[in-house]
């Protein structure tokens, strides 16, 4: 496992996913998001797992993708760097297990879509959540979409506005807002309340949430 993310071992069918950049405050950069798609790769395949939980070191979920490593403009980085983008989104939005976010902190830009790819998502206290990089970049829509509605998701992504954990369990962004010193505890008791379904069950169930968000298996990319 690479030291830009900690696993957890397999506990009552738990695995906790850390993201370990908290001098970057958590960014996905190409390295990170490649380790995290390998993580959730071979665990996607583990009979001993069942659900995974992630979260972030520090007091930040994620400050979203690298920024620095997109001012590389020779040819193979960008192919590199887009190639990870895609897989990254793919392998998290069709993780056939059950995805708990545990957010510990600001969710921004990259980090945002992070925390909307998983299935569940609580929040401590002091976490926010906004979309800055609308000013560059168009911004991963449709997950948000489904999860709040076409309105909110709308006003999020347009205006990048700043939405603290009280306003997000508001919107149903998020399931349950917490103290940070409870966070990791709850998501694991959440974690281990899901994981009391067979994992055949869990497996099933999952498909089912990604078929009826038109996510096509078969489809090397997402237009999202």
């Amino acid at each position: 496992m690479s030291d830009l993310l900690t696993l957890s071992a397999p506990q009552e069918g738990v695995v906790t996913l850390t993201l370990n950049r908290p001098e970057r405050q958590n960014a996905l950069s190409i390295a990170l998001r490649d380790a995290v798609s390998d993580a959730l790769s071979v665990l996607a395949v583990d009979e001993a797992v069942k659900v995974v939980v992630l979260t972030g070191a520090g007091n930040v979920f994620s400050a979203g993708f690298e920024l620095s490593e997109f001012a590389d403009d020779d040819p193979a980085h960008q192919q590199r760097l887009w190639a990870s983008s895609d897989r990254f989104h793919h392998t998290c939005l069709r993780f056939p297990l059950p995805l708990v976010a545990a957010v510990n902190g600001p969710a921004v830009a990259g980090g945002f879509d992070l925390a909307v790819l998983c299935d569940l998502r609580l929040a401590a206290a002091n976490a926010w959540f906004s979309h800055p990089e609308r000013e560059q970049f168009s911004v991963v829509y449709s997950p948000l979409h489904e999860l709040v509605g076409g309105s909110v998701a709308r006003d999020l992504v347009l205006t990048g506005r700043r939405v603290e954990a009280d306003e997000a369990l508001r919107l149903h962004l998020v399931s349950r807002v917490l103290p940070p010193g409870q966070l990791l505890d709850v998501a694991g008791e959440t974690a281990r309340e899901i994981a009391l379904a067979p994992r055949a069950v869990l497996l099933a169930t999952k498909a089912k949430m990604i078929a009826r968000a038109g996510i096509d298996q078969a489809t090397p990319t997402l237009d999202l």
